[in-house]
């Protein structure tokens, strides 16, 4: 009995030691845990502070300015040459409006200005010919002063002659007769010399008629010539304007890239300002890169950018330049911006849009699309 209690008491001493080197190793274990952990969280905030010169964000996008294709003129869609994830080239044919009427405005726009030239013209032969009639208005004004001056003549000889006559008469040396016909000259003569002054002042009213119908026409093309008369220079712009129209009822691409949500067909009719579709500029994409505000302390226009894509993934990377940041946090611009005037506020870290340029080349060999998901990561020691 009292082997048996001893074997117990031994197999609970042994278990007890076993049960303490077991707690011993665990708290040694934890130990080198702790320390572990410890030198780690210290290498990572000594490698944060002196050798991490780089910031990274998974919030980013692949942006583009798209090119919105919209009419000038009005009118019916007679064909439309593209469709949606089409490839075009600048000055592609996109869209073409009937242009009839255009053609048609274009002729009267010519015919118009064809008569402007004409008017011109007609008025350039007009100062000569109304030049020639001054001319001759100056011929019949002297006409008229020598016929005056002939009338004047006889008045005063035919005067002479009634006055001789008259004292003549008083003596009885003529008869009554004599003097009666005496006088009938003198107002024969001064009835001319009326007609002849009439004559004169018809004459004078002619010439200033005549100068004031040359004054007329000279200022209409007074210090012009055919191409730099108002009228038409008028009709002109008018020409040039109707083959603008013309010419925009061919749309045509702006920029290289593919066609994005195209919503015309042919038959509509559209207005001016009506937007057909987008051509997205594939070459000339950037990264919007929405950056914590904690990280933009030493981010700087120039820096040195690498990029991956989840399209695709590690394997391919994209090399670009930050050139410059948004004017606000993407929730300043919010359609609803948050009212953080409440009671019950929470400060929330704000992000900013920092744009990056990518390179043609690798968008050449690794094409994106507008919207796509990229990680970002800019190197803060490229430029200071």
């Amino acid at each position: 009995m009292t082997n048996a209690q001893d074997d117990v008491q031994a197999t609970e001493q042994t278990a007890s030691t076993s049960d303490d080197a077991m707690k011993s190793k665990r708290k040694k274990l934890l130990g080198y845990f702790a320390l572990i952990v410890i030198i780690a969280a210290i290498l990572y905030a000594i490698w944060a502070v002196f050798f991490n010169h780089s910031i990274s964000t998974d919030n980013a996008y692949v942006g583009a300015e798209n090119a919105q294709i919209t009419s000038m003129v009005s009118g019916q869609v007679a064909k439309v040459l593209v469709t949606d994830t089409a490839q075009v080239k600048q000055g592609d044919i996109l869209v073409e409006i009937d242009n009839r009427d255009a053609t048609i405005a274009l002729a009267q726009a010519k015919a118009e200005l064809a008569k402007a030239k004409r008017q011109y013209q007609q008025s350039s032969a007009n100062s000569s010919s109304l030049s020639s009639q001054v001319i001759v208005r100056d011929d019949e004004i002297n006409s008229a002063k020598a016929q005056v001056a002939k009338a004047q003549t006889d008045v005063d000889k035919a005067k002479q002659d009634y006055d001789r006559r008259a004292s003549l008469a008083a003596t009885g040396a003529i008869s009554k007769e004599e003097l009666t016909s005496a006088q009938s000259a003198l107002h024969t003569a001064q009835a001319n010399l009326n007609v002849a002054q009439a004559g004169l002042s018809q004459a004078e009213s002619n010439r200033k008629a005549a100068m004031s119908n040359l004054a007329a026409n000279d200022a209409l093309i007074k210090g012009t010539d055919e191409d730099t008369l108002p009228d038409v220079l008028v009709a002109q712009a008018k020409v040039e304007q109707a083959q603008l129209d013309l010419d925009r009822t061919v749309i045509r691409a702006p920029v290289d890239g593919v066609v994005a949500r195209r919503n015309i067909q042919i038959g509509q009719r559209v207005a001016p300002g009506t937007v057909m579709m987008s051509v997205v500029p594939i070459s000339q994409l950037y990264v919007d890169a929405n950056f914590k505000e904690s990280q933009l302390a030493k981010v700087r226009v120039g820096q040195i950018a690498t990029l991956t894509s989840d399209l695709y993934g590690d394997d391919v990377e994209y090399h670009g330049k930050v050139i410059g940041f948004s004017g606000g946090t993407g929730a300043a611009f919010a359609l609803i911006p948050a009212q953080n005037a409440t009671g019950n506020w929470i400060k929330v870290v704000q992000r900013l849009p920092v744009r990056i340029a990518l390179d043609p080349k690798e968008l050449a060999d690794h094409p994106l699309r507008v919207g796509l998901s990229m990680e970002a990561k800019v190197d803060l020691s490229s430029k200071k």
